[in-house]
């Protein structure tokens, strides 16, 4: 683990945000960044935007895992863009990448990448309050692993940092 001793966070949710769920994944990525994670997103809009801008304006390092097969299709707030030209199977690479992820908001891709994460037993936190698939999976128990439900971005980091180390 000593070359990659930095902490990854993926964060999911919907590719269009409305403006609370933006503000929310806003904080999150900066308070990731500040926490020293990389994030890592789907690399489009919305959520992934949101909270690609508030890890840079942290001074953070963002991954877009892209659908398309150009790395211009990703957020001006993506350092590394990496097209995959696998537009929703992605979502697996996406979750992969991540140490912990982390639900905002979000609809059917979302809820896909959800399952896939738990499949990978990959830690996954939910922000309770912020909208649409995050809402729904927030603290219950899917096929046998919990959804961590936070209510806060600052909470939601705090678990991230707890969990990573648990994993680790």
């Amino acid at each position: 683990m000593a070359r990659h001793a930095k902490k990854y966070a993926t964060v999911i949710g919907g590719s269009v945000a409305d403006p609370h769920a933006y503000k929310v994944a806003e904080e999150l990525g900066e308070l990731l960044a500040r926490a020293g994670f990389i994030v890592v997103t789907g690399g489009r809009g919305g959520v992934m935007e949101a909270v690609c801008k508030g890890a840079k304006r942290a001074g953070g390092v963002t991954v877009g895992i892209l659908p398309g097969r150009e790395r211009g299709e990703a957020n001006p707030f993506v350092d590394i863009a990496i097209p995959t030209g696998m537009s929703h199977a992605r979502n697996a690479l996406t979750v992969l990448a991540g140490d912990v992820v982390i639900v905002v908001d979000g609809g059917a891709g979302t809820l896909s990448e959800v399952g896939l994460a738990l499949a990978y037993e990959k830690p996954v936190i939910a922000l309770r309050g912020s909208g649409g698939v995050a809402d729904i999976v927030a603290g219950r128990v899917i096929g046998g692993r919990r959804v961590y439900a936070a209510d806060s971005p600052d909470e939601a980091v705090e678990m991230a940092m707890a969990l990573v180390a648990y994993t680790s």
